[in-house]
Formats: structure tokens, C-alpha cells, sequence
């Protein structure tokens, strides 16, 4: 399943849903003013105006603090996890169970015991679904749009189609994003770039068998195990023993050996 565009969970991102949901939790119920919230939420006091101002804030604040922390986390755990759709989804919906919790246990301490903690829940859940669904929404599919136009675009010539050895297309492939290929027996592994996320794939076929498409493609032998794309080498270097590595630009790649029968050609492509 396709990963869900970078820019949905960027910093970009964060600071967007952190400020611009939970204001609208407060500008939408002041202006509004449904009758059912406004009754709960200025508890029935003299003064009722501010009390309602002062407990919009007060939640504007706890769900502003769980989303920032919420789509921390999401950026962070998008390095290991892939973020698809569901994903994220699931993402979303806990995050507004999450307000629900946090919102009802205010206003059940508010109300000193007048109302149980989890009819408070029940109240505080259908309030923020009320108000932040629709800017969700529309700042999630805002954001995707950005996302997926400003996805370079990629030449079918720059494809590389690999297959098994029984001749069976299982995976397509942009030149450009693939790192290295690595020999494991009867197995190859393709490390590439998706986005932002360093991938793998392991396709049953040998080395000597995709050399032909892949030097088309520009990517070249570097060693007996080793094809490397030269796009992605940002220097080549000794190591401790003396040996020549390849370091690639990616973070959290491993630097490959380079043997001397292929470093003037690897050199050349530099």
C-alpha cells in the first residue's frame, strides 16, 4: 500500500495542526454557540461568558499540547513505519480519543462529581468531533494535494523494471532512487529511496543477470557483491585498513568497499 505524501507529516505539518485545529475549537463555538455546549461549558454560573471563554481556552490548550505531541511522534515513528493510509487514519482517530480523555476529565473536575468521568468523555467527544472533523479534513487533503504535485516526475525511460529468476516484474523502480544492490546467495537486495524513508527489497535473482540493466540505468559494479549507483556516492575515501570505501549521501547507510579493479571507473562517474 502507498505510503501517504511526506508533507502530511512534516514540521510543516505539525505546526499547522498544532495552531490552527485547537483555535478553531474556539473561534468556531464562540461565533456558533450551540446551545448544548455553551450550556455545559459555562457550568451554569453568574458570570457565564467568561467561564465559557475560560474553558474554550483551557481545552484549545490540552488539545493543542496533544497534537503537538501526537505528530511528533508520527514524524519520528515514520522512520521505521511505514505511514499509509490506515495508518494514519488509525493515527487520527486516537489522537481525538486522546482530546476526548484529557477534555472530560477537565470538565469532570470542574463539575466536582456533578458529572461521571465518562459521560464528561461522552460530552467532550462529540464537541471536538462537532469542530475539528471539517479543518482536519481540510487541512489533511490540503496538505496531500501539496504533496503529491510537488512529487518530481519521473520518466518511464528512468524506470527500472527487475525481475525474478523465473521472469516474473516484481518490482518498478526510478533509477535515481536506488542506493546499491547487494548479492545474498541466491537473492539480491535492492536498498533505494522512498521520500524520505530508506527501503530494501529482496528479489530472488542473481547478480549477473540484472548487470545488463542496471549499467544502462548507470549503475555500476563496485565490487564482486556490490552494483552502487555513482548519483549517490559522496566521496570516496580509505578506511582504517587501508581499503577505499564509498560513502553515500543517504543517512544511515552503510559505507561500501570499493575494489581496485572498478575505482578508476567509479571514479569517473563521480
Amino acid at each position: 500500500m502507498k505510503e501517504i505524501p511526506a508533507k502530511m507529516s512534516s514540521i510543516a505539518s505539525i505546526i499547522l495542526h498544532t495552531l490552527i485545529i485547537p483555535l478553531w475549537i474556539v473561534v468556531f463555538y464562540l461565533i456558533y454557540r450551540p446551545s448544548w455546549v455553551t450550556g455545559w461549558l459555562n457550568m451554569g454560573t453568574p458570570d457565564s461568558e467568561q467561564t465559557l471563554t475560560f474553558n474554550l481556552l483551557i481545552i484549545m490548550c490540552i488539545t493543542m499540547g496533544i497534537i503537538l505531541g501526537s505528530r511528533i511522534l508520527m514524524l519520528l515513528f515514520r522512520k521505521w513505519i511505514p505511514l499509509v493510509g490506515f495508518r494514519y487514519t488509525t493515527w487520527v482517530i486516537c489522537e481525538g480519543v486522546a482530546m476526548s480523555l484529557f477534555v472530560g476529565m477537565y470538565m469532570a473536575l470542574m463539575y466536582k462529581g456533578e458529572y461521571m468521568y465518562f459521560e464528561a468523555v461522552a460530552r467532550s467527544a462529540l464537541l471536538l468531533s462537532a469542530s475539528i472533523i471539517y479543518p482536519t479534513l481540510i487541512l489533511d487533503l490540503s496538505l496531500a494535494l501539496m504533496g503529491i504535485l510537488e512529487e518530481p516526475k519521473i520518466d518511464d525511460e528512468d524506470l527500472i523494471r527487475l525481475y525474478d529468476n523465473t521472469k516474473r516484474l516484481k518490482l518498478v523502480i526510478a533509477a535515481n532512487s536506488i542506493l546499491f544492490v547487494e548479492a545474498d546467495e541466491n537473492y539480491v537486495i535492492i536498498k533505494y529511496t522512498e521520500g524520505e524513508r530508506i527501503k530494501e527489497y529482496t528479489l530472488r535473482n542473481s547478480m549477473k543477470s540484472l548487470e545488463d540493466i542496471l549499467q544502462k540505468h548507470g549503475i555500476i559494479r563496485c565490487q564482486r557483491s556490490y552494483y552502487i549507483n555513482p548519483r549517490h556516492v559522496k566521496v570516496l575515501r580509505k578506511d582504517k585498513e587501508g581499503m577505499i570505501v564509498a560513502e553515500l549521501d543517504a543517512p544511515d547507510v552503510k559505507s561500501i568497499r570499493v575494489s581496485p579493479k572498478y575505482y578508476a571507473l567509479l571514479s569517473e562517474r563521480l
